[in-house]
């Protein structure tokens, strides 16, 4: 009777092993997919950047730096994002986009501020269609970020409850970074954008 005890008191061990195991893999899975979503946001903002530089081109052939400092951090960011997508969480791959993100950002601030002295600029179809689309994905960006971020605390909240952290420990669930901005206060502040 003693070993059907003990067998039973196993089997019920190893059944909620298997399932914390199985629910953590299942927030794993969960971030890593909310982390894609950022990637696709991503890379159709890198996708945009080169159209709003070449837009401004012709109107701004005198601030060559800037426009350059914007292609440079564009490169960077696609850089970074590509790294992240590899390891979604990972600590390293999470700051590194996060920096090179704050980078663009200022960038691109500082070239939406330049438009402010070019009327013709601010005019122009093209300009403001690609403003439009960068504002658009802006905030896609953003709620994929929110998504990414609370699938992260969920998982870490999970991984590191008793008795899942004990499963995480044994299988190697890792802690998964959030995604945070790490812009300077100026670069935090949205453009301001005037098409008046």
């Amino acid at each position: 009777m003693g070993i059907w005890i003990f067998v039973g008191v196993l089997a019920a061990i190893v059944v909620a092993g298997i399932a914390i195991y199985n629910r953590l893999v299942a927030l794993r899975e969960r971030y890593r997919n909310a982390f894609a979503q950022i990637d696709v946001q991503l890379k159709r903002r890198y996708d945009l950047v080169p159209n709003l530089v070449e837009a401004a081109k012709g109107y701004l052939a005198h601030e060559r730096s800037t426009l350059e400092a914007v292609i440079a951090a564009r490169g960077a960011a696609l850089a970074a994002a590509q790294k992240a997508a590899a390891a979604p969480g990972d600590a390293a791959a999470m700051q590194g986009l996060a920096e090179a993100e704050g980078a663009l950002g200022g960038a691109l601030g500082r070239l939406l501020a330049l438009f402010e002295a070019y009327p013709d600029l601010k005019a122009n179809q093209n300009v403001l269609q690609v403003q439009e689309e960068l504002t658009s994905t802006e905030n896609k960006v953003a709620f994929a970020r929110q998504a990414y971020n609370d699938a992260v605390m969920a998982y870490n909240t999970r991984r590191e409850s008793f008795p899942d952290s004990i499963v995480a420990g044994l299988f190697g669930f890792t802690e998964a970074r959030l995604l945070e901005a790490t812009e300077s206060a100026e670069e935090r502040k949205a453009p301001r954008v005037s098409f008046g």
